[in-house]
């Protein structure tokens, strides 16, 4: 919903005159659209019917890009945001960059716990 939040945020806007904002369209509709691949599939409990897939490191795998990747995506999207660039997008330029950086943290705590399923996996 957060990551949802921020594109919608940004696509609301004149994002497309501004490269930086079109970096953190990318990834924030990318990573919107694989979370969402990836709640189906767990949801679904499709997981369960392909064995021969590693979920624990692919989970980190995503978790980590995802951070990094947003992490990035956030810093860029806060460094942007001046008034002088466009005064009646400003706010929602705002609100993107503080809600991108709500995703990572969320991300990072992902990470983290995927970090620890995959370790305990591995040692077993």
């Amino acid at each position: 919903v957060l990551g949802l939040l921020v594109w919608t945020l940004v696509a609301g806007t004149e994002y497309f005159l501004y490269p930086a904002f079109g970096w953190v369209m990318f990834v924030a509709v990318f990573y919107w659209v694989l979370t969402v691949f990836f709640l189906i599939i767990y949801m679904t409990m499709t997981y369960t019917r392909i064995p021969q897939v590693p979920w624990t490191t692919v989970g980190l795998c995503f978790n980590g890009s995802a951070f990094i990747l947003y992490l990035i995506a956030a810093i860029v999207d806060a460094s942007s945001v001046t008034k002088e660039l466009d005064s009646h997008n400003y706010n929602s330029w705002a609100a993107s960059s503080f809600f991108a950086f709500v995703v990572t943290s969320c991300y990072a705590g992902n990470t983290y716990f995927s970090f620890i399923s995959w370790r305990s996996r591995t040692l077993q």
